[in-house]
């Protein structure tokens, strides 16, 4: 069985186009799993709600989710509020319905952070005043409370990575799809960053003998998504989207 696993897109739409005309191109997949974070952003929150709901794949709430559907009691962070404000009541109802973890298979489950929280770094630790580093074995393990899938997808940190908990159990981040840099103050002033503007996306293969799993850097338009973060006012997602940069 062949996944791909998409994460991240933040209202991203051409990004998210560009990963899935290249993953046809690449022999496709028998599923598409969407870890969360979707709509948030300057971008195209709308229309990439309309595309999602339109395809029907098993998708899970992120944080950011959560974050937008509490503007409607609250002003929220700038990300949430633009994509409340251009959302319509039928797609906060579809955000509103989505679980927060899903196993879309007996050796798969999906979650967003980490099983325990869905604003926890999982394969990250935060290093305040620096960019996140790797967490070490021990970290991860801690934060795995009892997961025991063959596999266990994970998003929120937009950083393509992997690891083998001591359990055998494999935990991927594919990556984000729509927004390859940021900067955040949650656990102490940090920066993430891939250093380079690709959409990312991960294939996982599911063979009796193993688990086999590509991360891939797609080339699209960035610069077209970087012109309407600036055109809507968000500059520093602008330079983000442009760079994959969120340091210097």
């Amino acid at each position: 069985m062949r996944l791909a696993i998409v994460s991240d897109i933040h209202g991203n739409l051409p990004a998210l186009r560009a990963v899935l005309a290249h993953l046809e191109r690449n022999g496709g997949a028998d599923h598409v799993l969407n870890l969360g974070d979707i709509l948030s952003g300057p971008l195209w929150p709308r229309e990439t709600a309309d595309f999602l709901m339109a395809q029907g794949w098993p998708t899970i709430a992120g944080n950011h989710e959560r974050q937008l559907l509490a503007c409607a009691h609250t002003h929220g962070g700038a990300s949430d509020q633009f994509a409340y404000e251009q959302t319509t009541p039928e797609q906060r109802a579809w955000l509103a319905a989505l679980p927060q973890q899903l196993k879309p298979h007996p050796a798969v489950r999906m979650v967003h952070g980490s099983p325990r929280n869905d604003c926890e770094y999982w394969l990250e630790t935060v290093v305040p005043g620096q960019s996140a580093r790797a967490a070490s074995e021990i970290e991860v393990a801690e934060r795995a409370c009892s997961v025991s899938e063959r596999v266990v997808l994970c998003g929120h940190t937009h950083m393509p990575r992997s690891a083998l908990l001591p359990s055998g159990v494999l935990v991927v981040n594919p990556g984000s799809v729509g927004l390859p840099a940021y900067d955040d103050d949650d656990g102490g002033y940090h920066v993430i960053e891939t250093g380079s503007p690709h959409a990312r996306y991960a294939t996982v293969t599911l063979n009796a003998d193993g688990i086999d799993v590509n991360f891939h850097a797609v080339a699209y338009d960035w610069a077209a998504s970087s012109a309407r973060a600036e055109q809507n006012g968000a500059m520093d997602w602008a330079r983000w989207l442009a760079s994959g940069r969120a340091s210097g």
